[in-house]
């Protein structure tokens, strides 16, 4: 049996491990920039894409677990914003989960009854009103108290005075979901992890 040092196994180690990570960002993840500033200031967007930030998407997340409220997502519009011809992926933060009654009351986003702490992500003195839905083909979805069914999610943008979310047109079919927005990595002085910030209230009461 051949002596095989113990530099020849760090080495072959290191390679492997380079190996398995490039594999799994080939197959399991996707860049994106961000073409618009619906999520602003959590992530800037504008139409060029050289100004704006640019993200990798884990697509294989949600295969081994469900989408949590704080999650940035991307998704294929729904069956509703396709109808009003939108075929680009949108991205926003997951709200409302499935099986929870969504309401938004005195500018604020309530989940079963009780006001939902986004102050660490929504740009000071910004509040959540359906006021942006007005320029839409049907009644804003939140204009009353919704629950949200099984399988879907209620999505928002952190730009809640910039962004044509789910308070407008519904909720997210899971199976829409490409995957959840994890690294930043444009541009190169921004480069870094896109993390929800607790405290976020999972239980449904």
């Amino acid at each position: 049996m051949p002596n095989i040092s113990r530099k020849t196994i760090v080495e072959g180690t290191v390679i492997l491990v380079f190996w398995t990570i490039g594999i799994y960002i080939l197959i399991f993840t996707e860049a994106r920039w961000i073409p618009s500033g619906a999520m602003e200031p959590t992530l800037h967007g504008t139409p060029n894409q050289w100004e704006a930030n640019k993200i990798i998407v884990d697509k294989l997340k949600y295969t081994f677990a469900d989408p949590q409220r704080g999650d940035i997502v991307v998704f294929s519009p729904t069956k509703e914003l396709q109808k009003e011809q939108y075929y680009d992926a949108f991205i926003k933060r997951v709200i409302g989960l499935p099986g929870e009654q969504v309401q938004i009351r005195d500018g604020k986003v309530y989940i079963n009854n009780k006001p939902l702490p986004e102050g660490n992500y929504l740009s000071s003195g910004k509040s959540t009103v359906i006021d942006v839905c007005q320029s839409g083909p049907q009644p804003p979805f939140l204009e009353k108290s919704q629950t949200i069914p099984d399988d879907s999610y209620l999505v928002l943008g952190d730009n809640r005075n910039n962004s044509y979310d789910g308070r407008c047109w519904g909720v997210v079919p899971r199976q829409n979901i490409i995957g959840r927005a994890v690294l930043r990595f444009w541009p190169l002085n921004d480069v870094g992890g896109i993390d929800k910030v607790p405290p976020y209230p999972q239980t449904t009461p």
